[in-house]
């Protein structure tokens, strides 16, 4: 065993994973003598590959890890602002606005000034090498395998590019020659994706580790582009990029304690605040008290957000203030006053990881030779709010992921978490509520109706899907006809004092569950 490893030998896991192939590799690690953080890595590299438009390569994530016996930990591998030693010139060009149709409506920042450095590589071998209990090459394997033989357009990343794939993906042109027909038509649903020097990318990011992306020959193909394309991505903003390794936020909420995704990331404070206002609720059942009280935490947290965190020139101490006064005065205080991927995978050994990767809407960027698009991070409005390039170089970007694991004394240990954008924190806590508090089982926690408090220039509003229960509120509402991949696409995967192993897939979003053994 590798040393560091968290595996005694064959181990089986729990895998909630973004599609089937996801599934596979979880399973071809796991067979090959893989523990949990080596099925999520897998799994997750495999969707940046075969979820093309959802997620890349070229993006940023964190995984939250919790080995038995042992202190929880955040791997922070999200995107940063580039430009160091960049021409001041260079900042404010290189992008432009692309429309699509995509959640109603809606414009993003585009181009190769839309990219941020890069940190998803970087972040799965870091969890690899210091939890991992086989080789790098191992790992990577499954997703060269799949990159050689081509894979079928999933319908999740044809529903988002049907949205996209002429404004965001059709203006670069290696970008369009990967997803569109001779014709020029989109790839349909089940059609074989070939993305031309993906496996080779692959193969040298297997044999001399991920440190090509940051500084060898795969860096300077994509150096080389955003030069070309007015970029701020500079091989210094890449030899720099170092990932981070944090103490995740933790509360308890009954018998549980939750680690999260702790600041400089948004998501995980959120969520945190939450769980800590919803005090014991629901009790038996969602009745119309526990979604009353659900709504005035989402209105308390989420404008706290909009408020002080957004614009924050001290995010950890703001985020403090928010859990500290929470925890001092109590829960009625507070009530007074697409693109991501998710995996989550849980073993018999007690070992637990969530992980949750994000490349933006896409920047349309895929450098030539390298097979791999890269992210629009720079361009998500909502995570950018004091404007286009206004973050300094090197500084990590705000982000809305909140992988997260929470484990109670008796030995229970579950992983869990979203894609979503805003609704991430909202669909996991519903999930969790509904696993911790009402006991259900993870398939029936990630199914039931979830309510969303949305925020606009008009003010709030509370978004549900058939089955909510709400009593008399004064805010607008948007009641939805069926359940709908905006309130989030939960991944929970768990182990049971008993030893008994279970996995839950969200049905708003295309998932699969795996339990081996």
């Amino acid at each position: 065993m590798r040393q560091g490893g968290y595996c005694l030998g064959m181990v089986r896991i729990a895998a909630a994973t973004a599609s089937e192939h996801a599934s596979a590799a979880a399973r071809h690690v796991a067979d090959a003598g893989g523990n949990a953080v080596d099925a999520t890595v897998a799994a997750s590299i495999v969707g940046m590959v075969s979820e093309p438009g959802v997620v890349s390569l070229g993006g940023g994530g964190f995984l939250t890890i919790w080995p038995p016996g042992g202190r929880p930990a955040t791997i922070d591998g999200y995107a940063a602002m580039p430009g160091i030693g960049q021409d001041p010139s260079r900042f404010g060009g290189g992008v432009f606005d692309a429309w699509m149709a995509y959640g109603g409506g809606m414009t993003t920042t585009v181009g190769h000034g839309s990219v941020a450095v890069p940190g998803a590589l970087a972040a799965c071998e870091t969890a690899v090498e210091r939890y991992g209990a086989v080789p790098w090459e191992t790992v990577i394997a499954p997703a060269i395998e799949l990159a050689d033989e081509g894979f079928p357009m999933s319908m999740a990343a044809y529903r988002y590019l049907s949205h996209c794939h002429d404004t965001i993906f059709g203006w670069h042109g290696s970008s369009f020659r990967a997803l569109h027909t001779e014709e020029g038509t989109l790839i349909e649903p089940g059609g074989t994706v070939r993305i031309p020097d993906l496996a080779d990318s692959l193969r040298t990011i297997a044999s001399e580790g991920a440190s090509v992306f940051y500084r060898g020959s795969l860096a300077e193909r994509i150096v080389d582009d955003m030069d070309a394309g007015g970029g701020l991505l500079t091989m210094e903003d890449l030899a720099s990029y170092h990932v981070e390794t944090r103490l995740p936020l933790q509360v308890r909420t009954g018998g549980w304690e939750v680690a999260t995704n702790p600041p400089p990331a948004v998501g995980g404070t959120t969520l945190a605040a939450l769980l800590l206002l919803m005090s014991g609720e629901p009790r038996g059942s969602w009745t119309q008290t526990a979604f009353s009280r659900l709504v005035a935490a989402q209105l308390a947290v989420f404008g706290y957000r909009r408020d002080r965190l957004d614009h924050s020139s001290d995010f950890v101490r703001d985020a403090d203030a928010l859990l500290e006064t929470i925890g001092r005065v109590g829960p009625e205080w507070a009530l007074r006053s697409p693109s991501t991927i998710h995996t989550s995978v849980a073993d018999s050994d007690g070992l637990a990881c969530a992980a949750t990767f994000s490349a933006g809407y896409g920047s349309g960027v895929m450098a030539p030779g390298t097979g791999i698009w890269l992210n629009n991070s720079l361009g998500e409005i909502e995570l950018n709010p004091e404007g286009l390039h206004s973050t300094r170089p090197g500084r990590r970007l705000m982000s809305n992921m909140a992988p997260t694991v929470a484990r109670t004394a008796d030995g229970a240990v579950v992983a869990i978490g979203s894609p979503g954008a805003d609704r991430i924190t909202t669909a996991i806590l519903q999930s969790f509520l509904n696993f911790s508090n009402l006991e259900m089982s993870l398939s029936e926690a990630v199914e039931q109706p979830r309510l969303h408090v949305e925020f606009s220039e008009e003010g709030a509003r509370v978004a549900f899907e058939p089955g909510v229960e709400l009593g008399p509120i004064d805010l607008p509402i948007r009641p939805f006809d069926h359940p709908d991949m905006f309130f989030g696409g939960v991944a929970a995967a768990a182990l049971h004092p008993d030893g008994t192993l279970e996995a839950g897939v969200d049905p708003r979003r295309s998932g699969h569950a795996l339990v081996t053994g």
